[in-house]
């Protein structure tokens, strides 16, 4: 029988995490913008406002942040051991989270919602920040989407061949 060690629960968790993460960024990008899209400007703006003021809470920052920290853990302790299959898939699988889902967050995203909290839905040039922002947090966000499920597959590859 295969016990499952440290290593492998956190390799499990890895990958649960980065599916549960991009979960909720693919919903973002298929839904949740395309509907702030369709509302008039002041609307979508100051929507997307409100959300970004929510959605920093503990029910989406621990699994988002708390995953990289597993990421992080799990390479640490998948190198304490033999080279094999699993620590590679568990190396690239943490690369494309840490870097592709919280680097391009904080490079990308956090940026643009920065600038579109600093503008009042009614100033007069909202509406073209809004059409801009929409475009490109949506493009960036797209490519976290990517990387979360993306890291999501050598996880769960690196708990399958576990030795």
């Amino acid at each position: 029988m295969n016990t499952m060690g440290l290593v492998d629960l956190l390799t499990l968790v890895c990958a649960l995490g980065c599916g549960l993460i991009s979960g909720v960024l693919f919903a973002f990008s298929t839904s949740v913008m395309r509907a702030l899209e369709g509302l008039p400007p002041v609307q979508g703006m100051a929507a997307m406002q409100s959300i970004i003021a929510v959605i920093l809470n503990p029910w989406f920052m621990t699994p988002f942040f708390g995953t990289a920290l597993m990421c992080l853990l799990a390479v640490l302790a998948s190198l304490r051991r033999t080279p094999d299959a699993s620590s590679t898939y568990t190396l690239i699988g943490a690369a494309l989270y840490v870097i592709g889902t919280i680097g391009v967050t904080r490079l990308c995203n956090e940026p643009r919602n920065q600038a579109l909290a600093a503008v009042s839905p009614s100033n007069e040039n909202a509406a073209d920040l809004w059409a801009r922002y929409l475009s490109s947090w949506t493009v960036w966000n797209h490519v976290r989407t990517a990387a979360a499920f993306g890291a999501a597959v050598p996880f769960t590859l690196a708990f399958r061949v576990r030795p």
